[in-house]
């Protein structure tokens, strides 16, 4: 089981004159209309309760105003919340000190922007450098790590650019760099790939993937993307209106949607491109047809199982060990629409 790095418990955030003053209200259950309307105040975040894994990449995702760029900005503080605790590693964030805030920044948590935030005035590699010099590394070890992170994703060559000679897809690798150097366990990524054009933004994801199947950071990846959410994510959570959804494996909300609304979400993805077989198997038994890896996705499944003469084909685990089958009517059955749970009504689109 991996180990929890972030804790988010209980998490509010009110913008306002006074927002202690109405939590009480939000606590009632007070709507964010008559919050605004009313009292003068807007709700950013409600009872936010996330359980972050190390070692994985968790995307906090949502439409424009659901409050998933508020809530990252809570985990390195800079925004204040409300009411509720941010655990790191145990530790409250928010009951560091201003000195143990700062060591948190520069050693402990990265981040990188959707407007990439580099410093105009200095070339890719003391971009890069910027927050080893911050940490007081001596200039040849940053220098020589800098080095490895500028060639790390495919910027040598430029070191002596500055940002307005680059790309938008070039100067977000500088950012990503940047953040990779600092060698922090965390790191915090804000709709880091929002402003790139498609086909960079896939190489962007690539990129990333490539790197995390390396290194293995704790990231926190905010996106308004459900496909970049399922290309990346080994879990999601989805906010409304400052409230959290749903969250779960990728293939628990693919399969699963709580609501509509993750429903409108999730209906229109290629759903063989994302399930895997061992979602949807029975456990357990074995049958006379064709191996599957667990991890198979269902579109090559769909082939492989379709081409067998029984129709079905036996799921085996990374070292070939059989630990359930499938067949082609539950694939069929997983291609189509899900169905959407609400109450103990279960309604199918």
């Amino acid at each position: 089981m991996t180990d929890s790095k972030i804790k988010i418990e209980s998490l509010y955030k009110i913008f306002g004159p006074k927002p202690k003053s109405v939590l009480p209200l939000v606590l009632e259950g007070i709507s964010k209309q008559d919050l605004l309307e009313n009292h003068g105040h807007v709700l950013g975040l409600k009872d936010i309760n996330i359980d972050i894994p190390s070692r994985e990449i968790s995307v906090i995702m949502g439409l424009s105003g659901s409050g998933k760029s508020t809530l990252i900005r809570h985990i390195n503080r800079l925004i204040e919340p409300t009411d509720g605790r941010i655990l790191v590693d145990g530790e409250d964030v928010l009951g560091m000190d201003k000195a143990a805030l700062q060591n948190f920044r520069r050693h402990k948590a990265s981040m990188v922007f959707q407007k990439f935030g580099l410093l105009v005035h200095r070339t890719v590699a003391e971009n890069v450098a910027y927050g080893l010099t911050v940490q007081s590394v001596p200039v040849e070890e940053a220098r020589e790590r800098c080095q490895k992170w500028i060639n790390r994703v495919g910027l040598s060559g430029f070191e002596g650019h500055y940002p307005s000679q680059l790309s938008g897809g070039m100067q977000q690798r500088v950012g990503l760099a940047r953040a990779l150097a600092t060698d922090a366990e965390i790191l915090l990524m804000d709709e880091a790939f929002s402003a790139l054009d498609p086909l960079i933004r896939n190489d962007m994801q690539g990129i990333l993937l490539e790197l995390q199947e390396e290194l293995h950071k704790t990231i926190v990846f905010i996106t308004h993307d459900l496909d970049e959410a399922l290309r990346i994510g080994d879990r999601i959570a989805i906010l409304r209106d400052g409230a959290v959804i749903q969250q779960g494996k990728p293939q628990e909300i693919v399969m699963h949607p709580a609501d509509d609304y993750i429903f409108d979400f999730i209906k229109d993805i290629n759903r063989g491109r994302v399930i895997e077989v061992k979602t949807i198997m029975t456990a357990g038994e074995t049958v006379k047809g064709p191996d599957l890896n667990h991890n198979v996705l269902l579109e090559e499944a769909l082939q492989m199982v379709s081409d067998s003469e029984t129709r079905e084909g036996n799921v085996v685990s990374d070292e070939g060990k059989a630990i359930g089958s499938i067949n082609l009517a539950q694939i069929v059955q997983a291609l189509s629409r899900p169905s959407v749970e609400v109450g103990e009504e279960t309604r199918y689109r």
